[in-house]
């Protein structure tokens, strides 16, 4: 895309939308502030799944002569592709506009993104909404995905307390149409490590636990429980390869962690100890009370 200079420069309108990727977050983003009236420019890299989406969900292409009338840009792809679109279309972007992202990771991402960023008069902001399916692309986005979900924002680490405040009340502002149920700030390592916990363990665990050849015999012997275990282990390979690299060094630290745990219960059983086994029980009983507050 050609670049802008300074005599090119538009103000941007007001509520405007560009979201970079239509998958699954994309494609509901899109379709949350479509079903609110918004006006929504969308790229993607398949161009089919962008025709699919300006027939009833985006009002055009965003491009050079969209780009700068956002006032919010979502970059919504895998985290490669979103510093990629970033870096290629920065000069474009309005000034005092606001771009996000929604990847699963943000060491990596704010720093590349900052500092594209730096230097610039629009601001990037880390953001994680906590929402999804176990299904990814278009076809399964819907404009309902956020009600009430919490979304993680990590400002960036220059910017005050004040400035915090205020880019925070901006964006509940423009994400209205999409209804999350909490913003919480954070840094972007406290989110990392949160989020190998809460997230990239359960598709790890989820996605070795269906390896077992037992897996395809279960038919006729599984109701909720292997339902609820199993349901992130169907995923998107690609994309949460690049995630698990990205975050590397917090996931290890868990997988350590449930390791060791597993070898616990493990050893109680082979050793026919049960009361190591029931003590063990009974303190993963116990911390889920604690956690809930029961």
């Amino acid at each position: 895309m050609a670049k802008k200079n300074e005599s090119q420069v538009k103000a941007y309108v007001p509520g405007r939308i560009g979201v970079v990727g239509l998958g699954l977050m994309g494609g509901s983003f899109a379709r949350a502030f479509k079903a609110a009236g918004v006006d929504v420019f969308a790229w993607n890299r398949t161009r089919s799944t962008l025709e699919l989406a300006m027939i009833e969900t985006v009002r055009g292409e965003l491009d050079e002569k969209t780009i700068p009338a956002c006032e919010l840009i979502i970059l919504a792809g895998y985290p490669q592709s979103a510093v990629d679109w970033l870096s290629e279309n920065a000069d474009l972007i309005a000034d005092g506009a606001i771009v996000i992202d929604t990847v699963g990771v943000k060491r990596k991402i704010c720093a590349e993104c900052e500092r594209i960023a730096a230097g610039r008069r629009w601001t990037f902001v880390g953001c994680h909404p906590m929402a999804g399916t176990q299904y990814s692309g278009f076809a399964h986005s819907r404009a309902t995905m956020f009600k009430g979900a919490p979304m993680v924002v990590v400002p960036p680490s220059r910017m005050d307390d004040f400035e915090r405040v205020e880019i925070l009340e901006r964006l509940k502002k423009l994400l209205e149409p999409c209804r999350f149920g909490s913003f919480t700030l954070a840094t972007a390592p406290v989110h990392d490590r949160m989020i190998a916990f809460t997230s990239q363990l359960c598709h790890v665990v989820s996605n070795a636990f269906v390896k077992s050849p037992s897996s395809r015999d279960h038919h006729g012997f599984s109701a909720g429980s292997y339902r609820d275990l199993t349901r992130v282990a169907h995923l998107n390979a690609p994309m949460w390869t690049e995630l698990f690299l990205d975050n590397a060094d917090y996931l290890s630290d868990e997988l350590g962690l449930i390791i060791k745990n597993l070898q616990d219960y493990k050893d109680a059983i082979d050793a026919a100890d049960a009361q190591k086994l029931e003590q063990l029980l009974a303190d993963g009983d116990r911390i889920k009370r604690e956690i809930e507050g029961r």
